[in-house]
């Protein structure tokens, strides 16, 4: 049987739900403090500049309060910084990750491998890198986007090799660490993530892929994406993430950042399939110039609780953005999701198309903010949102805001909220579908939007995902 037929018949639940014996080379002490913010840098050989960017996160992060103040915000109260560890490096030969799948330990091997992930290189992606807890142990990039002068590496990696660039970009204009509590919480203790940088006029024709694996109970990862698009070039990141249930909480508050210059095109794709003690608590932001593009196509599920609303700052005349979000809330869930878009010169448009999917007596809510800064004439915006439930039990709520400092523009806004129609249902079991199965079709066509912004493999394996969360399956 060839590795692509196994991989197509083996188990989803059991490819996400697995757990391997813990081996670390350095794990620091539970909680947040100086000494363990010298201790990461240290470890990580790090200049000067970025530990003290580190301890003066630490600082905002210790003066900042727990945001508890949103309307109908999900319940943060588990959430204690003191009973995470921060800092796990996996106990690998290479720092910044091996070349090779077979160069890994069997352990973190076997772990990717029950993923999909080195089969997913090989068919459909220009370069993967994959995180192992607090550090990437996998790093690999197709030989001719590099004479192009595509850079994917590491961030650690970037920090020593292409320091001038990530001293520039890093949480500085994009996402700084003063913008709320777990911007700062990431900025002190960020370890691993990815550093793309694709050179003007490039097309990096297939997507490159960023896996990150949550392996250890009570722990925290903090991966740090920072993407620089130069002008007229285009490329598409896809960002995996997923992690095993323990009976303690595990916290995932990773930091994006991407600058995306002038006429270039940059889609980010996110499929996220926490377990359910896990908190995923992000900052996205993206930032466009004159008629750049920017989309993000997000699915979101899993997760104990998760508050996630990627950013796009539309800075230059005639930039688009556009944000497609998924969101599947079952018992004991609050997934919180949305987007934020600022419309900053005239003539940018953007679109925002969330849906949301609840059962079981979970919640999903769109949270969102569109403004129209004043002088930012003829732009538009446009946005729906759709909510599926299946019964009395379950929640979901839309929460847009709308800014509009500016009078020659369009807006419109569009909100469903329905449930499972008996007839529907009984029309598809007419048709040969058992109770089940036309429930899960009925999902399948309510999310088809999404999925078709996808590159199939992942279209396929976000629908089995929602498919596992019906049945109940995925813990």
């Amino acid at each position: 049987m060839s590795s692509d037929d196994h991989l197509k018949e083996t188990d989803t639940e059991a490819r996400f739900e697995f757990k391997k014996e813990q081996k670390s080379a350095f794990q620091s002490e539970k909680g947040l403090t100086e000494e363990t913010i010298r201790l990461i840098s240290e470890d990580k050989d790090e200049p000067e500049w970025m530990l003290e960017r580190r301890l003066r996160a630490l600082r905002q992060f210790q003066e900042m309060p727990m945001p508890t103040d949103w309307p109908g915000q999900p319940d943060l109260s588990e959430v204690d910084v003191d009973e995470i560890v921060p800092y796990i490096r996996p106990d690998i030969d290479t720092r910044g990750g091996e070349e090779s799948w077979e160069d890994l330990p069997e352990e973190i091997r076997d772990t990717f491998e029950k993923l999909g992930i080195p089969e997913a290189e090989r068919n459909a992606l220009s370069g993967v890198g994959a995180q192992y807890e607090s550090e990437i142990v996998y790093q690999n990039m197709q030989e001719r986007w590099q004479e192009k002068g595509v850079i994917f590496c590491d961030m650690d990696k970037a920090v020593q090799e292409h320091e001038e660039l990530v001293k520039e970009y890093f949480m500085t204009k994009c996402v700084p660490p003063s913008d709320n509590k777990f911007a700062a919480l990431h900025g002190a203790v960020w370890s691993g993530g990815s550093f793309v940088y694709v050179p003007e006029d490039v097309t990096v024709e297939m997507p490159v892929q960023a896996y990150f694996r949550m392996n250890s109970e009570g722990m925290g990862q903090f991966e740090h994406t920072l993407i620089i698009a130069e002008e007229n070039s285009e490329m598409h990141y896809i960002e995996g993430c997923s992690a095993p249930k323990y009976g303690r909480f595990n916290l995932h508050s990773g930091g994006v950042e991407v600058f995306v210059k002038e006429g270039a095109h940059v889609q980010y794709s996110t499929v996220q399939n926490w377990s359910k003690n896990t908190y995923n608590l992000n900052t996205k932001r993206a930032i466009c110039e004159k008629d750049a593009t920017m989309e993000w196509v997000s699915g979101s599920m899993g997760s104990k609780a998760t508050m996630l609303y990627p950013c796009t700052i539309l800075k230059g005349p005639g930039a688009t953005d556009n944000h497609i979000t998924i969101a599947f809330a079952g018992e004991d869930q609050n997934i919180d999701t949305g987007a934020k878009v600022y419309h900053n010169a005239p003539n940018t448009k953007s679109t925002i198309e969330s849906k949301s999917i609840s059962k079981d007596g979970g919640r999903t809510n769109y949270r969102g903010l569109v403004h129209i800064a004043d002088g930012a004439e003829h732009s538009s915006t446009s946005v729906e949102c759709d909510a599926l439930m299946f019964d009395n039990e379950s929640t979901s709520d839309t929460m847009p805001y709308m800014e509009i400092e500016e009078s020659k523009v369009d807006v419109a806004h569009e909100a469903t909220v329905g449930k499972i129609g008996d007839e529907d249902v009984f029309y598809l079991q007419s048709r040969g579908l058992d109770d089940d199965d036309a429930k899960q079709m009925i999902v399948a066509g309510f999310i088809e939007p999404i999925t078709e912004e996808l590159p199939i493999e992942y279209a396929v394996e976000l629908n089995r995902l929602i498919e596992l969360e019906m049945e109940g399956s995925l813990g």
